[in-house]
């Protein structure tokens, strides 16, 4: 059998999902359009989104058109043009960079849709670092020069920031902190009327973001012309680790745009339904959109000062060792339980920037020797690199006490139960075997309950509709 790469077909300009490619192929075989899939149609701001204009919506009627125009289907490529021209006023503003990026690429059977996208964004508000990351160049000069002959930006600097804030951006596009720091040094902007946290949130490495944060040198709720707060940025990212560092630097998640979203709606409406209300297995990575729609949820409901968590260590008694060793045994089950939330928690303590800690005398001891073994016998010195680990973990746990209350929970009781079960000397196979059933149940009730606290919470909060994992309809321009 001949296996055929969907990438040789469509090439990779344009990311069609599963749904959208399966709506052209049924259109080619029976003649009929058939009914948009409400998993990859429909945002998860299901009170207050029409589910016209939202990313999910935009990025389907985007991929469909641009297969249909790919594979010569005119019908369908007519219909589709038809369906973004007649909701294109109503398309949310971000979006519509991506609409004109497949208009483009299907600029001969989509011209319609292209001039109009074209005038459309012309008289946006976007900015033009966002239109030159989006788009291609030829583009790009297009959208200057009307705007230019518009009057609605100087022929001199043509809508660009100041050659000192582009240098602040190219720095940051190396990734190179320093150098940022050394040219805000000779006193020329800053790094808020450079929107750079702005610009590194949408466009850098997180770790960039995390750095910047660091120097304790910006505003973390500025906002830019357009009226987004740094947090509206991370929450358009959906970014879990981002949005978590800037929430524990004081990111204030109730803020509005200029349109009256907070970064919780920003994020569900860029989320597709299927991605966010699918299943995830146990043990599994949980979907980056919907961590991110979850923080965002924790963070609105209760806003308290990191480091209020506390950190049960009396189960271990008050030795050094004992700490570290909760702590090392709680982050490890984090891991495998919730691989996702514990790999942002983890990040934002730098915990691997730290020495692990672990048993080198017990570590190669046959299992049922190493149950005998108390590790108070041997003298134990609290060394720095000790200290710096136990600070590094304790942060995780305190992170993940924070933004995912119910994960920690699950913790809480195994730590604590098996904690339980050792001093009572109850390790026998079958209560191993008995605790492993009773585990997974609790971790599938954990789960269960969450999605209902979130369900209740958004029936209770008169913002809830205001409250996203796949890239859909990404587009990479042409260079």
């Amino acid at each position: 059998m001949c296996k055929v790469e969907l990438r040789d077909l469509l090439g990779d300009e344009v990311e069609v999902g599963y749904d959208a490619l399966r709506l052209v192929l049924d259109y080619l075989y029976s003649g009929r359009v058939a009914a948009l899939p409400k998993a990859a149609c429909l945002c998860v701001d299901e009170d207050a989104c029409a589910h016209v204009g939202c990313r999910p919506a935009v990025a389907f009627m985007a991929q469909v058109l641009f297969a249909a125009s790919t594979f010569d289907v005119a019908e369908l490529t007519n219909l589709f043009q038809r369906r973004l021209l007649d909701v294109l006023d109503k398309v949310e503003v971000d979006n519509l960079p991506l609409v004109l990026s497949v208009a483009n690429l299907c600029s001969k059977s989509c011209v319609k849709l292209l001039e109009r996208c074209l005038d459309v964004v012309v008289r946006s508000n976007l900015d033009m670092i966002a239109l030159e990351k989006k788009l291609p160049p030829d583009v790009v000069k297009e959208i200057v020069d009307a705007r230019v002959s518009l009057g609605l930006v100087s022929p001199e600097d043509k809508g660009f920031p100041n050659i000192h804030v582009r240098r602040i951006h190219r720095a940051l596009d190396s990734d190179d902190v320093e150098l940022v720091r050394m040219l805000l040094k000779e006193g020329k902007t800053n790094l808020d009327d450079a929107y750079a946290l702005h610009y590194a949130v949408e466009h850098c490495d997180s770790k960039i973001t995390t750095e910047l944060l660091d120097l304790a040198l910006a505003d973390v709720n500025h906002r830019n012309p357009r009226g987004y707060t740094v947090l509206h940025i991370a929450a358009m990212r959906r970014e879990p680790k981002i949005i978590v560092s800037l929430l524990t630097k004081g990111a204030r998640p109730s803020d509005l745009t200029f349109d009256d979203r907070k970064s919780v709606q920003i994020s569900k409406r860029l989320t597709k339904h299927g991605d966010y209300f699918g299943p995830t297995e146990d043990g599994k990575p949980s979907p980056k959109d919907r961590l991110c729609i979850e923080v965002l949820e924790q963070a609105e409901r209760r806003d308290p000062q990191l480091g209020e968590a506390s950190v049960s260590l009396a189960i271990e008694g008050d030795s050094a060792r004992g700490r570290l060793l909760y702590l090392e045994n709680r982050v490890a089950l984090a891991r495998i339980l919730f691989p996702m939330e514990a790999r942002v928690a983890m990040d934002i303590a730098q915990v691997d920037g730290t020495l692990e800690f672990t048993l080198v005398s017990s570590v190669n001891l046959p299992a049922e020797i190493q149950r005998t073994v108390d590790l108070n016998d041997t003298p134990f010195t609290m060394k720095e690199e000790h200290l710096a680990r136990m600070r590094a973990l304790s942060k995780t746990v305190e992170v993940g006490k924070r933004f995912f209350p119910r994960c920690s929970k699950v913790l809480d009781t195994i730590m604590d139960d098996e904690a339980e079960m050792a001093s009572l000397g109850r390790d026998t196979s079958a209560e191993k075997k008995r605790r492993f059933h009773d585990l997974q149940d609790l971790v599938q009730k954990a789960f269960s309950e969450d999605k209902e606290e979130n369900d209740r919470s958004a029936a209770r909060s008169p913002s809830s509709s205001t409250r996203t994992t796949t890239s859909i309809g990404a587009v990479r321009p042409r260079r």
